[in-house]
Formats: C-alpha cells, sequence, structure tokens
C-alpha cells in the first residue's frame, strides 16, 4: 500500500490522534445560541456510526433509517445547524462490504428527497481545493467525524480528515459517544490546538501523498472486489448494463413508480443477466435457485408495500444463517443494486416516488419468508427476566394531591403480592446497626466554610469582622463613585434634641442670635464666591474655545452636567453655538475652501438640537433668528426659513459656507450617535442620581407595589438599578425582612456584595447585619443579614433545608441576575426549582430571551397556584383559631401586602448604539473594516425567520443600507419616498430624534423584506453582498501582530478596551506580550509626560513652601508652620509614590494608564487605594507581574486568578489606571466593567452568540461613551455573520426531577418546620416545570416517573410506605450533586463493603496503608471522579503504561454490588416504561422522527401466510415498532448498551433518567468508554505536569475536578461522623485520614505551582 514512508506516516498520523483522545472534552456540543453554531458532519461517519449501534442487525434498512435520523433529530431538536457531506473518495472503503455500497446510494438519496438537510456530495476528497474553500467560506463550529471505521483503511480516511480539520482551525466531534437530554446534546470535543495545527502544516506535502497513495490502493482492490462475482466484466460495461435495466423499465413503466418496485425488478433482472453470463462454480446455487431467491425478493418487496410496520414489528426472528452457497450471489445482488442506484441521476425526468428508499431490503422478512416451515429457525421471547408491571402501595398527602387523579387507572400490587415482601429483604452490614442513620444531617451551609463565629462578641473577632466589612466598602467604593445611603427603619423614629417651650427660649437667647447672623452672612458670601468661581469658569470655557474649539467644547459639556440651573444652562449653550458659528465661517474663509471640517457643523447642530429641544420656553424670537441663521449658513435654507420665514441671507456666500448636504442624511450620517433620545423629563422623586425612562419608572412601581416583573432590557441598559431599589425598600420597612440577591456565578457574589455595602449602611440590632454572601467556598453573615447575595445552587439548599424554613419566611423580594441561565447546560436546574418554590415577590433580569412573554405566563400561573395555596392556607389559620397553632408565614403581616401580579417589562433600546469592526493584517499593518450588520444575513434567514430583534443599526448605517439599495435597483418605486430627504419623519425637521432614526430604519428593514416576498432575491442578495466586506483572511502569525492591534486603538482613542480570549494561559500571555512590545520601543531618552509636568509644577511649589517655612519659623508662627510642614510632606508623598510606581520611568507613550486618572486618584484619596490594592496582592501568584503590566496601563483577568488578583485589576480597570484588560468571558459577567471598546482576539468554540452578547454589551460607557465599539480580530467571517445573525434563544424546559431531588423534597414535606408550608412548597415543584407548562402528556409522564422514584426509594430503604424518611435518607440527600454515585456509595456502605475495606495497617492502630487509601481512592474515583475517555484510545501504543490513564475496575465485591444495584434499578425502570407505554400515542412511532415518513395502513388480517409469519406480538410493548424489525423486544431495556436505542421516542424519558452506574459506558457503537485514573493518578503521584500530559486535561480543569472530588470526601467523612456515635469506627478513621491527606496533596502542590510562578 504505498511506500513505506508512506505506512509509518499513517501509524504517526494515528498515534497523534489517539494521543489526543484523553484531552477531548466531554461536554454539550450545542449551547444556547444555536443558530449560530453551523457545524458539518461526515456522512460516512454517521453511517459507520448508526451501523455499529448494537440493537441493529445488518440487512434491516429501515431500523437504520430509523437510527439515521433518530440521530439528527437529537442534533435539530436542539437546534443544530448544520450541512451532511459525503466524499466521492470514501466510497471506495465500502468495496469489501458490497451490502453498504447501495445502502450509502439510499442514505444520501434519502435526505436530499425527503429532507431539508443540506446535502454535499460535489467533493472529490477532503484534501480537496473545494472543500478546503468551503470551509474557509462557511467555517463550521465543528465538523463531526468517526475515529474508527469498518476497516483499518476507512480508518485512515477519518484520520486524513481529521488532521485536514484540524489544520484548518476547525473542532473535531466524535461520532461515537453522544449521549442528549432534554435539551442538550453531549459529546467528545477534540479542538484544533496549536500543536495539532502545526502538525498539519509541517506535513502537509506528505500528508497529500499519503492520500493519493491510499487512494490508488482502494482503487486497485476494487477491481479485486468485483473479479469473483463479475470475472472480465470491468467497472464502466456493469454500469452500462445497469443503465440499459433502467431505461428498458422505464419505458414500460413510463407514468414513473415508485423506488422499492423499481429497485426489486432492476437488481433482480441484471442479478440474473450477470450470473448467466459469468461461469458456475459448484459450490454456488443453481440458475433455478437464483431465480427462485428473486421470486422470494419480489414477495418480500410486496410485503413491505402492503403491510403497515405495526405488523412488521410482530415478525419471527430467525436465527440461522443463508447457506455458504449463496453468498456469491447475494454479493453480486448487492452489487447490482448498487450500479442500479447510481444510475438513478441520470434518469432525473422520470417520475419516481422516493418516498420509501429507506425501507429498500428487509433482510429478517426475506428470512421469515425463506424459512416459512422452519421452526427450528426461530427465536423465543422470554419475558422470564422482565419485571412485574406495577406500583408498590404506598402512600401520602404528596401522593394524593399529585397523583390521585391517575392513581385509580394505574396498576397497583396488592400487599398480599407474593412479589411485595421479596422487594424489601434488606440487609444491613452489622457494623452499622449502632448508627445514627435516620439522624438529619447538617447541611452545606454548616459545613461551608466561614471565617469566624458570626454571633461571638469576642473583641477580637469584631475586629476582624470590621476589617472584612471595610474591605467590602473599599472595594464597592472602587467599583462605582455612588455615595452611601444611611437607611432608617420606617418604624422607629428619630429622637428629637428638645421640643416645647424650651426649644423656643433656645432660639430667642442672645448667643443663638449670634450664631445665626454669623452663619447668614457665612452662607451670602459662599453664595458669592460660588457666582465668581462661575463666572471664571465660564471666561475659561470661552477662552478655551477660542484656542481650541473641541477641547473648549468638552469643557462645556463637562460644566453642564455638574450644573442645576436651566437658565444657566440655556446661556452656556448660547455661548457655545456663538463660538461653533465663529469657528465655522474662519473654518470656511481658511482651510474650508479645499475641505470642509464638518466636526465643527456637528457641534453646531448639537448646540441648535440642544437649544431648541430642551429649553423651548426660554427660547425668545431673537434666539430663533440666530439659529435660523446658523442652519443658513449650513445651507439648511428650509429648515432656516420654517424656524424665522423674514430671515434674508445673502446667496452669493451659500457655497461658501454650505455643507452641501441635505440636513436629514447630515443628522443621520454624521449625528447619528449624537441625535436626542425620547426621555422623560420631568424628575422621579424616587430616584436622586439619573432622570429614569418610562420602562424604569414602571419597575419602580412593580417594586412600590410589591408585585413581580420579568425584566428584558439589554447589556448597560439600567436595569440592575431597580435591584438596589428593591434593597433598599427592604430595608426601610423593617429589621427583619430579607432580599435575596441570586447571581449566575460565584465570581459576581463578591462585586454585588461590595457595591451593596457601599450604597448603603443601617443602623441594626445586635447580632444582625446588613450584606451577607453564601457560595459553595465561602459563607459570611448569610442568615443574619438583610441582602443575601448568593448564587443559584446555595439558594436552594437553604430553601429545601427543612430546618431553615423559618429563616425562608423572613424573605420579602427575589431577585434573579441573568434569568436566562435557566435554558443553559449548568445550574438550569437550580433556577428553575427556585422560581417555582418561592412565594414572595421577585424580579427576573435579563438581556437574552427571545419568549420573555412563555416565561412570564409560566411564571403566572405559579403564582396564582401561590395565591390559591395562601388562601387555603389562610382559611385553615382562621379556623384554628387560635394564636400558637397559626402557620408561621401568616403572622407576619407582609405576606398579606404582597401581590400576586407578575408583570413583563421589556426595553429594547441600549442607551449607545454599537458598531462593529473586522481587523485585518496587511502590509505588517492593523486594518480596521466597518462591518455593517445586515452583511450578516442571507436572504434565507430573513425570508424564514426576518431582522433578529437585537440587530439594530446605528443611523449611519440606515443611510448606507439606503444608499446601497438606491444603487442595486435604479428603478426602485419607493427610492424617493424612503430618500433620507423625503422621509415624512425627517422632512423640514430641525431636530430628528433616535426614535425617527430608529422608525426609518424599520421602514427599510421591512421594505428589504417586501423585495424578497416580490420576487426580488437577486438584488437582496446584491444589497447583502455589498455590504459585506471582503473575506478577510492573513497568512501572518496573528498572535504576533496583537500588540500592534492595541497599539492602533490607543492612536485612535479607542480605549479603554477590553480583549476577550477563552484560554486562561492565553490571557496572561497576551498581556505580557504588549508590555513587550512597549518596553522594546521605549527610547532611553523620552518627552517629559503630563505626569513629569505634574512633579515639576510640584516641586516648584515644594520650594516655594521650604522658603515660606524657613521664614515663618523666624516669625515663630507655630500654627502656619505646621500646616505648611503637612503641605510639604504631602508633596514629598505625593512624589515618592510615583517613584514607587516606576510611572517617572515611563514614557507617555509607551504606557497605556491615563495619567490624567492617576493624578486626580492620587490628590484625591492621597494614593490611599492604590497603595492598598498594590499591598493586597503583592505576595500572591500573579502579584509581581500585575504589579509589572499595571505600571504600563496593562493588565489580565481570568477564574485562575486569586480573588485580590481579580479585585486589582478590575478597580484599577474602573480607575482608568488599567486601560488594556485581556479577559476570559467571566470579565463580562461584571457589573460596572464598561468601556470604550471590546475586542474579541481568539476563536474558540465557547465564542457563541450568547457569549458574544454578554462580552459586546461591555462596549460603550454610558455617560462617557455614545458609540460602543466592537472589533473581530483573527475570527473568521462565516462565524463573525454567525454570531451576529443568530436569533435570542428560546427558554425551553428540562426534565425536572431526579431521584434525589424527589427525596429532597419528600424529607422537607415531612421534617419541615411548617408542614403545610413545606407541603406546598413540595407541590409547587411538582406540579410547575416548564417542560410540562401546558403539555398535558409530559405531565403524565412527570407523575409517573415520580411514582417510580418513590418506589425505587422505598425498596433501597430511603422511605417507609408512607414515605417518610429512613436509614441514609439525608446522607444520599446531602451528596445530591451527583447521582447516581451517591445512592450507590450508600448502597455500598450499607452492604458493609467499606468495613471489610477499611481494615487498619495493624491491630488497635487508627492509621490505614498506603495500600487502603489506594483502593479507597479508587472506589470513590469511580463514584465520583468519572471522566470518560473515547473508546479508540484503548488502542493505543502509548510510550507509557496505558494503566496511567485508563482507571481500574472496581474491587470484585465493590464490582458485584453494583452489578446487583444496576439490576434492580433496571427492572424497575423497565416496569415503569412498560406502565408509561400504555398511554403513548403510538402513531408517531409509526412515521420516521425527521422525514415524517409514515409507514401505517390497514393491517392484513385475512391472510394465513400474514398471520403465520407475524406471529410475535408479546414482548413489544414498550419498544420502538423500528427497533422490532432486527428483532428486539423489551428485553432489551434491561441492556445498558441498547436502552436509549429501543425505548419509545415519544414516552418522554431515556435512559439517562434511571439513576444507573454502569463500571462502564458504551458509546453508541457498543465498545466501552474507560474512565480518566487522573484522581487516583494524582493522589499517587502528586503530580499535575504528568496528569496534564498523561491523563490529557488541562491545568485549570484538573484544580477544578480535583477541588471537586476533595470536596466531596470531605462532606462525605463529616457526613459519616455525625452519623457514627463511636469516632473510633475504622470507616469514619479512614475517610478522615483519606479526606486530610488528599487536601495535604492539593495544597502542597498548589504552593508549588505558586512558587514556581514566583520564581
Amino acid at each position: 500500500m504505498g511506500s513505506k514512508d508512506h505506512a509509518v506516516f499513517f501509524r504517526e498520523m494515528t498515534q497523534l490522534i489517539l494521543n489526543e483522545m484523553p484531552k477531548a472534552g466531554y461536554s454539550s456540543i450545542l449551547n444556547d445560541f444555536v443558530e449560530s453554531n453551523f457545524f458539518v458532519i461526515d456522512g460516512d461517519s454517521l453511517l459507520v456510526t448508526c451501523l455499529g449501534v448494537k440493537s441493529f442487525k445488518w440487512g434491516q434498512n429501515l431500523h437504520f433509517f430509523y437510527l439515521v435520523e433518530c440521530y439528527l433529530v437529537d442534533l435539530m431538536s436542539n437546534g443544530g445547524q448544520f450541512a451532511i457531506v459525503f466524499f466521492k473518495d470514501a466510497e471506495y472503503a465500502y468495496f469489501d462490504f458490497p451490502e453498504l455500497l447501495s445502502l450509502r446510494i439510499a442514505l444520501i438519496l434519502h435526505l436530499q428527497h425527503n429532507t431539508n438537510i443540506d446535502v454535499q456530495t460535489e467533493f472529490s476528497g477532503c484534501l480537496s481545493q473545494d472543500w478546503k474553500l468551503f470551509l474557509e467560506q462557511h467555517y463550521p463550529y465543528f465538523l463531526i467525524v468517526s475515529e474508527e471505521g469498518l476497516s483499518d483503511l476507512q480508518t485512515y480516511l477519518f484520520n486524513f480528515l481529521i488532521i485536514h480539520s484540524w489544520g484548518m482551525k476547525v473542532n473535531v466531534v466524535l461520532s461515537s459517544g453522544h449521549e442528549s437530554d432534554t435539551f442538550r446534546l453531549y459529546a467528545h470535543t477534540m479542538e484544533s490546538t496549536d500543536r495539532n495545527q502545526t502538525f498539519s502544516k509541517e506535513n502537509e506535502t506528505v500528508i497529500q501523498s499519503a492520500y493519493k497513495s491510499l487512494i490508488q490502493h482502494l482503487e486497485e482492490r476494487r477491481v479485486l472486489a468485483l473479479a469473483p462475482h463479475f470475472e472480465h466484466l470491468k467497472w464502466n460495461d456493469i454500469m452500462e448494463e445497469a443503465y440499459q435495466t433502467l431505461f428498458l423499465l422505464q419505458h414500460l413503466w413510463s407514468e414513473g413508480s415508485d423506488i422499492q418496485r423499481v429497485l426489486c425488478v432492476t437488481s433482480c433482472s441484471l442479478s440474473l443477466r450477470m450470473y448467466h453470463r459469468v461461469s458456475v462454480h459448484s459450490n454456488c446455487l443453481s440458475l433455478k435457485e437464483v431465480e427462485d431467491f428473486c421470486r422470494l425478493r419480489c414477495l418480500c418487496v410486496a410485503f413491505q408495500l402492503h403491510l403497515p410496520l405495526s405488523q412488521r414489528a410482530c415478525s419471527r426472528v430467525i436465527t440461522c444463517s443463508w447457506i455458504r452457497n449463496s453468498d456469491s450471489f447475494l454479493k453480486m445482488n448487492k452489487w447490482c443494486e448498487h450500479f442500479i442506484l447510481s444510475n438513478l441521476n441520470v434518469f432525473g425526468c422520470w417520475n419516481l416516488n422516493l418516498n420509501h428508499v429507506s425501507d429498500l431490503y428487509d433482510e429478517q422478512l426475506l428470512k421469515n419468508i425463506a424459512f416459512y416451515y422452519e421452526f427450528e429457525s426461530t427465536q423465543e421471547i422470554s419475558l422470564e427476566k422482565m419485571p412485574s408491571v406495577g406500583f408498590i402501595p404506598m402512600t401520602s398527602a404528596v401522593i394524593d394531591e399529585f397523583v390521585g387523579d391517575m392513581m385509580k387507572d394505574l396498576p397497583i400490587l396488592k400487599s398480599d403480592d407474593l412479589v411485595v415482601p421479596s422487594l424489601f429483604k434488606q440487609k444491613t452490614s452489622d457494623e452499622l446497626l449502632h448508627w445514627h442513620a435516620q439522624r438529619l444531617l447538617s447541611d452545606d451551609y454548616d459545613r461551608i466554610k466561614c471565617h469566624v463565629d458570626e454571633q461571638s462578641r469576642d473583641p477580637h473577632v469584631l475586629d476582624f469582622l470590621e476589617k472584612i466589612q471595610d474591605c467590602q466598602q473599599f472595594y464597592g467604593k472602587s467599583l462605582e463613585s455612588i455615595s452611601t445611603k444611611v437607611i432608617v427603619t420606617q418604624t422607629t423614629r428619630p429622637k428629637e434634641a428638645s421640643s416645647g417651650a424650651s426649644g423656643e427660649i433656645l432660639q430667642n437667647t442672645k448667643p443663638h442670635q449670634i450664631t445665626k447672623k454669623n452663619k447668614k452672612k457665612s452662607f451670602l458670601k459662599e453664595d458669592q464666591n460660588k457666582a465668581q468661581q462661575k463666572d471664571d469658569l465660564l471666561f475659561s470655557i470661552e477662552e478655551e474655545m477660542k484656542k481650541n474649539l473641541h477641547s473648549g467644547i468638552r469643557k462645556l459639556e463637562d460644566y453642564l452636567t455638574s450644573c442645576a440651573s436651566n437658565s444657566v444652562k440655556f446661556g452656556v449653550e448660547m455661548l457655545g453655538l456663538i463660538a461653533c458659528f465663529k469657528a465655522w465661517k474662519e473654518h470656511c474663509r481658511g482651510e474650508g475652501k479645499i475641505s470642509k471640517d464638518l466636526s465643527i457643523a456637528v457641534q453646531m447642530m448639537k448646540r441648535i438640537h440642544s437649544l431648541l429641544e430642551r429649553y423651548p420656553e426660554i427660547l425668545e424670537a431673537e434666539h430663533h433668528q440666530y439659529i435660523a441663521k446658523c442652519l443658513k449658513y449650513l445651507g439648511f435654507n428650509d429648515l432656516a426659513n420654517s424656524l424665522d420665514p423674514t430671515l434674508i441671507g445673502d446667496d452669493k456666500n451659500k457655497k461658501k459656507y454650505s455643507i452641501d448636504i441635505g440636513p436629514a442624511r447630515f443628522q443621520l450620517q454624521y449625528m447619528g450617535h449624537y441625535l436626542i433620545r425620547d426621555e422623560r423629563k420631568g424628575r422621579d422623586p424616587r430616584v436622586q442620581d439619573f432622570i429614569p425612562n418610562a420602562w424604569q419608572r414602571e419597575l419602580l412601581d412593580v417594586v412600590d407595589k410589591n408585585e413581580s416583573a420579568v425584566i428584558v432590557a439589554p447589556t448597560s441598559s439600567g436595569k440592575t438599578y431597580a435591584s438596589y431599589y428593591c434593597m433598599e425598600k427592604v430595608l426601610r420597612e423593617s429589621d427583619v425582612g430579607v432580599v435575596v440577591y441570586v447571581a449566575p456565578a460565584k465570581s459576581l457574589v463578591g462585586q454585588v456584595a461590595a457595591t451593596v455595602a457601599n450604597r448603603f449602611t443601617k443602623t441594626l440590632p445586635a447580632g444582625r447585619t446588613l450584606c451577607g454572601a453564601f457560595t459553595r467556598d465561602y459563607r459570611h453573615n448569610a442568615l443574619n443579614c438583610q441582602v443575601l447575595i448568593t448564587v443559584p445552587e446555595c439558594f436552594e439548599i437553604l430553601l429545601l433545608a427543612p430546618h431553615r424554613q423559618k429563616w425562608v419566611e423572613r424573605i420579602r423580594y427575589v431577585i434573579f441576575d441573568e434569568v436566562h441561565y435557566l435554558g443553559r447546560e449548568v445550574g438550569a436546574k437550580f433556577w428553575e426549582l427556585l422560581l417555582v418554590i418561592i412565594r414572595c415577590p421577585f424580579l427576573v433580569l435579563s438581556a437574552t430571551i427571545n419568549n420573555p412573554n412563555l416565561l412570564t405566563k409560566w411564571l403566572q400561573s405559579v403564582k396564582q397556584y401561590w395565591k390559591q395555596a395562601d388562601k387555603i392556607m389562610e382559611e385553615k389559620f382562621i379556623s384554628e383559631k387560635q394564636a400558637d397553632k397559626c402557620l408561621n408565614f401568616l403572622q407576619d403581616n407582609s405576606y398579606k401586602n404582597q401581590s400576586y401580579e407578575i408583570r413583563l417589562v421589556l426595553c429594547g433600546e441600549r442607551h449607545n448604539d454599537l458598531e462593529k469592526h473586522i481587523c485585518s493584517v496587511k502590509h505588517d499593518d492593523v486594518y480596521f473594516d466597518h462591518f455593517h450588520p445586515c452583511a450578516a444575513l442571507t436572504t434565507d434567514i430573513i425570508e424564514k425567520y426576518g431582522f433578529p430583534p437585537d440587530l439594530t443599526l446605528t443611523p449611519q448605517e440606515s443611510i448606507q443600507l439606503y444608499d446601497t439599495m438606491a444603487q442595486v435597483w435604479e428603478t426602485w418605486p419607493r427610492a424617493q419616498e424612503l430618500c433620507p430627504e423625503e422621509f415624512i419623519l425627517f422632512k423640514n425637521k430641525i431636530v430628528i430624534k433616535k426614535l425617527d432614526a430608529r422608525k426609518y430604519e424599520e421602514n427599510l428593514k421591512a421594505e428589504l423584506t417586501n423585495w424578497i416576498k416580490n420576487g426580488q432575491v437577486k438584488k437582496v442578495k446584491t444589497v447583502l453582498k455589498n455590504l459585506s466586506p471582503d473575506s478577510l483572511s492573513s497568512s501572518k502569525d496573528m498572535v504576533k501582530m496583537f500588540p500592534l492591534l492595541v497599539e492602533k486603538l490607543r492612536q485612535m482613542d479607542k480605549l479603554p478596551a477590553i480583549f476577550f480570549l477563552f484560554q486562561n494561559g492565553d490571557v496572561g500571555k497576551r498581556a505580557g506580550s504588549v508590555c513587550t512590545f512597549l518596553e522594546k520601543t521605549e527610547t532611553k531618552s523620552h518627552p517629559h509626560t503630563e505626569c513629569h509636568s505634574y512633579v515639576f509644577a510640584i516641586d516648584e511649589v515644594l520650594e516655594k513652601v521650604r522658603k515660606t517655612q524657613k521664614r515663618i519659623s523666624n516669625k515663630k508662627n507655630p500654627k502656619k508652620a505646621e500646616k505648611l510642614r503637612r503641605k510639604q510632606m504631602y508633596i514629598a508623598e505625593y512624589i515618592n509614590f510615583l517613584e514607587n510606581l516606576k510611572i517617572l520611568e515611563i514614557s507617555e507613550d509607551r504606557t497605556y494608564a491615563d495619567f490624567k486618572a492617576l493624578h486626580a486618584e492620587i490628590t484625591r484619596n492621597k494614593g490611599s487605594t492604590l497603595d492598598r490594592v498594590l499591598k493586597r496582592v503583592r505576595l500572591t501568584r500573579h502579584g509581581k507581574e500585575l504589579e509589572a503590566l499595571a505600571q504600563r496601563g496593562i493588565g489580565y483577568h481570568h477564574s485562575g486568578m486569586y480573588f485580590k488578583e481579580k479585585e486589582f485589576v478590575e478597580i484599577l480597570f474602573v480607575k482608568g489606571l488599567i486601560r488594556v484588560v485581556t479577559a476570559t468571558e467571566t470579565f463580562a459577567l461584571g457589573i460596572h466593567m464598561p468601556c470604550k471598546s471590546v475586542v474579541f482576539a481568539q476563536d474558540s468554540v465557547y465564542l457563541d452568540a450568547l457569549n458574544y452578547r454578554q462580552m459586546s454589551g461591555r462596549a460603550g460607557r454610558r455617560g462617557q461613551d455614545l458609540l460602543g465599539n466592537v472589533y473581530f480580530f483573527d475570527i473568521p467571517l462565516p462565524k463573525i455573520k454567525r454570531l451576529l445573525a443568530s436569533s435570542v434563544p428560546e427558554l425551553r424546559g428540562q426534565f425536572p426531577l431526579s431521584i434525589t431531588l424527589i427525596l429532597r423534597l419528600m424529607l422537607l414535606a415531612s421534617k419541615g418546620d411548617d408542614p403545610e408550608d413545606a407541603k406546598a412548597k413540595v407541590l409547587s415543584v411538582l406540579k410547575h416545570s416548564l417542560l410540562s407548562f401546558k403539555r398535558r402528556r409530559a405531565m403524565e409522564t412527570l407523575k409517573l416517573y415520580f411514582l417510580f422514584s418513590l418506589q425505587l426509594l422505598i425498596k433501597e430503604d430511603y422511605l417507609n410506605k408512607k414515605c417518610n424518611p429512613k436509614k441514609f435518607a439525608g446522607l444520599a440527600s446531602y451528596l445530591r450533586g451527583h447521582e447516581p454515585s451517591n445512592l450507590v456509595f450508600v448502597n455500598f456502605l450499607k452492604r458493609g463493603l467499606f468495613h471489610n475495606l477499611c481494615k487498619p495497617a495493624w491491630k488497635g492502630s487508627r492509621q490505614f496503608s498506603q495500600d487502603v487509601m489506594e483502593k479507597l481512592v479508587l472506589v470513590l474515583a469511580n463514584l465520583f471522579g468519572r471522566k470518560y475517555i473515547p473508546a479508540k484510545f484503548q488502542n493505543a501504543n502509548l510510550s507509557f503504561s496505558q494503566s496511567k490513564v485508563i482507571l481500574a475496575e472496581l474491587p470484585e465485591d465493590f464490582k458485584a454490588a453494583l452489578y446487583e444495584y444496576n439490576l434492580a434499578v433496571m427492572k424497575d425502570f423497565a416496569s415503569f416504561l412498560l406502565i408509561a407505554s400504555k398511554s403513548v400515542n403510538m402513531t408517531g412511532e409509526y412515521q420516521l422522527p425527521l422525514s415524517r415518513i409514515k409507514f401505517t395502513g390497514k393491517e392484513c388480517e385475512d391472510s394465513q401466510l400474514v398471520s403465520h409469519l407475524m406471529s410475535c406480538k408479546e414482548g413489544r410493548v414498550a419498544i420502538s415498532p423500528f427497533v422490532c424489525l432486527s428483532g428486539n423486544t423489551d428485553n432489551d431495556l434491561l441492556r445498558p448498551e441498547t436502552i436509549n436505542q429501543v425505548i419509545l421516542r415519544t414516552i418522554g424519558v431515556s435512559g439517562t433518567q434511571a439513576p444507573l452506574l454502569w463500571p462502564w459506558k458504551l458509546d453508541n457503537r457498543g465498545r466501552r468508554m474507560p474512565l480518566n485514573a487522573y484522581v487516583l493518578n494524582f493522589y499517587k503521584h502528586n503530580c499535575l505536569t504528568r496528569l496534564d500530559q498523561k491523563n490529557g486535561m488541562r491545568m485549570g480543569q484538573l484544580l477544578k475536578c480535583l477541588k471537586d472530588f476533595a470536596f466531596n470526601i470531605q462532606a462525605i467523612s463529616d457526613s459519616l461522623s455525625e452519623l457514627c456515635e463511636n469516632k473510633h469506627d475504622n470507616v469514619v478513621l479512614a475517610f478522615k485520614q483519606l479526606s486530610q491527606t488528599f487536601y495535604e496533596k492539593l495544597e502542597e502542590m498548589q504552593t508549588q505551582m505558586s512558587q514556581n510562578h514566583l520564581e
């Protein structure tokens, strides 16, 4: 097969891929904005993957197509947008499998004709130029490909495809090992890394040569494969024969036919003719036998045509094989089918029905007919393994209310049923008899680290708490410049200093009158000083505008912001207009003769807009005349005349001063971001800092009325203000009420807590505090605060803890930030549960929800439930008439005031527009091209979905769109109507507002849509193409060009900027490269900077101070001398501080720090903020590096940094001292981290449209930037287009229940402080899942699953028959995050397996040997450290033992116990499926899931032949009829490798809902996927570097997983200590030792990493 070098290269290529497999991440491959995630599926990988499915038998075409469509539907139901590609060269791999050649063509035909999938078949191979061009043009999110073929040769073809994809920077997803849930699809992703790209680039020539050699070898095999069947006949000869056969049939059946009949007739005809021509060997069938076989084949097709699937699914299962003599003809027949199907494309005009191309061959049916009398060849279906169908008797108030309506229709086993007693044979180890297994364990809150005892009165503790509070306030004050509010509870009144007559007497005393007189003089003097300061400032502004108009205008606008008087503002605006007018005339007389600077004209129009819109009541006739004169000089005659018809202008000078642009176009094109928004002018007394918009006022009304709201508003639009208003309201109402702020990530908790601590202060009773925090890492004042900042997981802990319900009753409001996480992969289950279990009002905030109406309606249904529940509980309270028996929640009157209304508050406008730019490298420089948002669209997108709601245009972009449309269609009928100067909202309008521009944009979009509807698709395509920039690609190393990009942005005044990357390691490297760039370009003698000028000025002052001090010391004036001494000391400190920062050594153009901000910070706070943050990071891992970068105005930020380090960067960034930050997505979640520009500087699978929206929302600082900038650097153009064009995702419900959740709910119902309240919460969770909202069938499935879960919990001895908790219920629920590992762990514990394992090193010892500890880690790693590796990796030929990568199996006793547990659970789950299947509508099960082709019809009941062949109806109830064609039965529900493949698709659950934990996992081809041994290896070797190299996990991922594992061990150890009274119990001691050792190893490793970093 080619040269020896090629064989060596094949092995090298294979080894590279195998080495990458442990690094493959197993995660969801489709994220929230799936429209942006276009990907490609290799068609042959799809074929091979489905052929390998364990439940499938070759020859059952219809079952195969069902598997293919199920695979594709799993992708499409999650929103996947993809194309399927079949390479021509790939066909060569099937010449040894002729039966698959026809199947492959049938698959292509089916996908092309019966689905809407884009199927590509024109590419010759994966190394062809047209395929390379396709990848460049579409840039798929990933490529799904198989890592193993049917033969080694096909595997090599797949390997070439993988290597080439990596070389093209396209990630690879393995086609096997997929697992899907309600709205996620999980798979192994192998990313295109630098190493893989380098391999592809360096071996480009060898790859091409080896590929050609492989294809040549496959072509040679084709000749060998044909020879035994067709002898001397060649490929083209047989193709011609097939063509002639089809040609003859076309003449016979000219009106057309279906593909099944055509293929059967033509293939049998061609086969007989070919068989007759070739010589017949002695070991082959006779010609008569072949003719008989063809007759059987025709009869089989007749059955396929006339029998519905419901009958074919009952076919007998034939176990015998065809006789060996028939092999030759069967293969020849398959070759003939292939030649026939290959010729179909030639007969395009023939009316051929391809609907049933998926059902061309049914080998099982053919055998059934052939072996009609052979009963010994059939397989009897054994039902002995199947469990009894029915639920065990159980009672509970929750059961009665939740599933009582359907219990009468369910099979319930009787108490005296022989099966029931056998279900409860529980054996508990003797060592556990004295354990308090029913004890309620402490929860996560008790165990999570708390720095101090919050209730302690110890002075040292109080001092420490004060320091923490001080740090919080310092952090918050650094993040936002908002003054602190002192909150006073409304029920308390401030004490009056004096009252009555004594007060009056005090006021009439002579000293008081003197004081009053002095104060009056003081106020008058102060007013005079302010007036003088104002006059001086206005004079300086006027002088500055004369010198430099633009800097003067900036000062003028700063003054207007701080000024409160409208009359003064008006005067200043007129002053500005006069200065602009003068400057414009001077400019036009001079430089403007050649080219006019329109920025002056823009400033003129800004002033005119402001005067006319904001001060109409002050304007007088003379002002109108002056403004009209200005407009006249700009050439806007019509506008000038509308303002002052009496104005007479000098037409001769018109051209000299005119801007030669229409007023509407001028305002849109040059003043777009200055256009005035329609904001309410009146102030709201509830808001002091700004004038709220209408939607913000509505939010405040919601809070005032104790209502709930769903708020959908763009990032940085100001929706968070309502949160703080809500907090303030609760704080003022009482000292008891609590408001909970639920942040989406723990990184936000510290920021929000700091801002709350800075915004509010309140005197509270002893033991209470204002703000607290609760995350999995720490807690602080969580239960004794009034404002709790937490994450969903921790809030859920408190809400479901039975003994925390009294605290829960204190909650008055809950604020959910970024609620779109409800639809995300991580934490979705927490969000949904929280929303349905809280009974108080709430605010739900998000910027990215596409279906807020559905969310609101769902939440309204929940609120109506609570309204009814509260009413019932109140009536019960009244009926009891005894205060000591009243319900806790009714004792608090605040609940009576709450509203059950939910409002939907929408805001569609950002405060500032975003402009997008694409960066490219040309001639060793970075260039920027504006990207028009419409260029991201296609005509298909506009036609099907319209314009995405959040794809908005700036006014400039609207003008660009209009001009392009007018250019493309010269005779456009509406061109005049939509011309800016003629548009109805713009015509003769001096002040065009933002809302006017938005309506113009909407009109243009509607018109473009109408073009498509009216058949002008080509014109629209031309418009979109003209708007799109050229496809930009560069051979340059874009990473090396990154510092130049930053420098160019600085030169364009686009800093501060955030540069988003997606690898923690790259974040620091890029920041370092920018710093190195500045250092290299720095000259030894640099010009004086602004900072130097400050120092020189201070030196002069310092010298004057010294002279004055010497003079005063002689006069002996100690008071003045002391004042001068302090001033001298401060100046010295200032210079010393700058020298410590080493700022004086850096030239101004070699740092990105803002010296003005630095000077302001030092002079305002004496450098205390800087000094404090520098000290905090000095000894941290990245401290020195961050300090060095900060001197250059650079920083970086990612999740792997310490909190202090992230805080350092955040504070300096907000202060303006750092203006270049490289960061991961964690920085996008931060509050108050806006900037002028956002740069996407790295592509990644994690750069989806959701992250794009979150990150780009940081651009444009409210109150500072009128326009935000978004730049794409090294991001492919197709990816950019998909990011912009994708719609906001819709929230969809997931499967809400799990065994552990139901156990926790029953614990709450049984142990809750208030039983009625607890029951109401449990029922709310069960009844109100988003999945079942307005879906009756889904609710029925959930009810059945609830009963299945209770039955399992009773059998496993967690609950009794009354559903009250029993042994170890607390332990299983505490380990809830690891179902089903938590249930298996408790099962092992109850069996005594851990006691058998944990034997001390010697008798009487309390220490355990290393061998025992390693075995214990092995068991726990199999339970709580499960990371799968692709099955193919087991074939790797590694230089080190695979045992270091693949985790060993469980010890034999544990393995046997696990098998027994799994078998019991599997039987229960199968029983549940059998019950659930009875309510399934089978109509949907008899059609293919994607193409919707139905295989229904009237059953044939009057045929003895049919009755004989289709006689197996039993045992095929809960599985798909398609899988029955391969002989599968209900018994296959008990097999882990087949359950998900055979289950009914419309039943609403999958095998993932069964709490099964197999010692291995099977991929969808039935291969074992091994577990990664990273935990055991770390414990043995305590080295992360080796794990990184051998176990293939990234350092950050490793640390996270190891910390989680350590947390689980600690949790188990603490739980066992609480459950066991005997503190010397071996299991308790062993887990304590393991936990301590593991944490020590982890800390030692982290310390070593820090030291290495510092070195």
